[in-house]
C-alpha cells in the first residue's frame, strides 16, 4: 500500500487516512490508486463492516495536486464509495475542497469540522467539478443549493454545510474522527452487515426508481435477509431479548434482483 494512504483495520472497522499532510493530502494519481485499492478490499472482506475515510491534519484533503498538469489528477476511485457495500463515513477533519469535497459526497455520512473551508472551485480554474458531485450533490442539498455552490465555486464554513444537510453533524476539529468512529463501532456492533449493505444500496439507488418498484424491493429485499444466514439469528435474539451475533457475509449472500419494466429494471450489483 502507498504510503499517501494509510490503512487501518481493527474490530471490523476500516480507517483510510489520506496521508500527504505538506501538501494538505491533495490528490495524486498514487493517491487516487490506493484509496481504489484499499476501497475494493473493504467491499470484499467480510470482516470489514464499516469504512471511516479521514486525512492526516490540518486537512482532510485540498483537491488535486496540481503541480502536475490539470487534468492528469481525478478523484474517481472505483469502487466509488458509494458503491463498496458497507458504510462509509467521511471524517472530515478540515479544508475539503475540489475533489476532496467530491469524496466526501460519495460518503453516506460525513462529520465536518466546523470551522474548516468548503468548496467545489473548478470553474473558477476553468474546468468543471468531477468525482461523482454533479450527482451526489443535488441529492444531499438540492438543486438550487447545489447551483448556488457548483455555479459560483465560493467556499463555505461547516455551519453552512451543516445547514444545506451536507453535513451529519459540525464539529469542532478534533471531534470529528472520535464522533465518526463512535458510529462506526455502533454500526459494527449492531447492524447486520447484510441488511445494512442492501438497505445502502437501495438509499443511494432509490431515488432514480419508481415508488411501486422500491417498494417491490423493500419486499424481495427483506425476503432475501430472512433466507440468510443471519435471518434465523435475528428472530433468536429477538425471542432470546440478547444482543444478536451476526455471522452473515456480504461477499457471498449479496442478492442480484431484476424487475420492473424492460426499459427500466433495478439490480442491486
Amino acid at each position: 500500500m502507498s504510503s499517501e494512504l494509510l490503512v487501518d483495520v481493527s474490530a471490523g472497522i476500516a480507517v483510510l487516512t489520506l496521508n500527504r499532510p505538506a501538501q494538505q493530502n491533495a490528490f495524486t494519481p498514487a493517491l487516487t490508486a490506493a484509496l481504489s485499492a484499499a476501497l475494493h478490499r473493504c467491499d470484499t472482506e467480510d470482516a470489514i463492516r464499516v469504512v471511516v475515510i479521514t486525512g492526516t491534519p490540518p486537512a482532510f484533503c485540498a483537491g488535486a495536486d496540481l503541480s502536475s498538469r490539470v487534468g492528469e489528477v481525478s478523484a474517481t476511485v472505483e469502487p466509488a464509495p458509494w458503491r463498496v457495500r458497507k458504510p462509509v463515513i467521511a471524517a472530515v477533519n478540515g479544508h475539503a475542497v475540489g475533489i476532496g469535497l467530491a469524496l466526501a459526497l460519495q460518503c453516506d455520512l460525513r462529520y465536518l469540522a466546523r470551522d474548516a473551508v468548503y468548496g467545489l472551485s473548478q470553474v473558477r480554474r476553468g474546468v468543471l467539478a468531477d468525482g461523482y458531485a454533479h450527482w451526489t450533490l443535488p441529492r444531499l442539498v438540492g438543486v438550487a443549493n447545489a447551483a448556488d455552490i457548483m455555479l459560483t465555486g465560493r467556499t463555505f464554513d461547516g455551519d453552512e454545510a451543516k445547514a444545506m444537510g451536507l453535513a451529519n453533524s459540525c464539529l469542532d476539529a478534533a471531534e470529528v474522527l472520535p464522533t465518526a468512529m463512535s458510529v462506526a463501532h455502533d454500526i459494527a456492533n449492531g447492524s447486520a452487515p447484510l441488511t445494512v449493505g442492501m438497505s445502502k444500496r437501495l438509499l443511494w439507488e432509490g431515488l432514480g426508481m419508481s415508488p411501486a418498484m422500491v417498494g417491490q424491493l423493500e419486499t424481495d429485499l427483506n425476503a432475501h435477509a430472512a433466507a440468510s444466514i443471519d435471518g434465523d439469528e435475528a428472530m433468536a435474539a429477538f425471542r432470546e431479548r440478547r444482543q444478536p451475533n451476526w455471522t452473515g457475509s456480504i461477499s457471498s449472500e449479496w442478492p442480484t434482483l431484476d424487475g420492473g419494466t424492460e426499459a427500466e429494471r433495478p439490480v442491486l450489483g
